[in-house]
């Protein structure tokens, strides 16, 4: 029988989701704002991977309603997109886990990229708005970013010891 996470552990996994929803508003200078990574559904990816039986839909809908808050979305376009999002990565987390760091990069921008699909076609049904190039400019920084971001995690994951 697993361990129940500590309130430490929980508040380390809370703060991740925290601090990537904060890097989601910081304002950016206008062309590095369309290469943004998604670190929220990048986070979410990861504690999905990590620790899939205490991170998983639930928790990306739950994360993706916030967003819809932060944002001032329409409330369960972001909760739709991230549960999506998590049932995807838990379908795919031992194929994902023993891939090489460059191999998973670009799986885990698939993931996103299709969890991203599903908010360009929510937007461009409720706006009437055709898609934008900048809609899928961010897909590129995901991969970018995932083999740092997997770092940092996973020690961050290490020091606390969650399992």
């Amino acid at each position: 029988m697993d361990n129940p996470l500590t309130l430490k552990q929980r508040a380390i996994i809370l703060a991740s989701f925290v601090a990537a929803m904060i890097l989601a508003i910081v304002p950016l200078p206008g062309s590095l704002q369309l290469l943004r990574p998604d670190w929220v559904a990048l986070v979410l990816v990861y504690w999905c991977m990590a620790v899939p039986e205490r991170i998983g839909i639930g928790s990306g809908w739950v994360v993706g309603l916030f967003l819809d808050v932060l944002y001032g979305s329409l409330l369960g376009e972001q909760a739709l997109a991230k549960a999506l999002l998590a049932y995807l990565t838990l379908r795919f987390t031992l194929r994902l886990r023993v891939f090489p760091r460059w191999q998973q990069a670009l799986a885990v921008g698939t993931l996103v990229a299709l969890s991203d699909l599903i908010l360009i076609m929510i937007k461009s049904l409720v706006r009437g708005a055709p898609p934008l190039w900048s809609d899928t400019a961010p897909m590129i920084a995901n991969v970018i970013v995932w083999p740092f971001l997997f770092a940092v995690l996973r020690e961050v994951r290490r020091r606390a010891k969650i399992s």
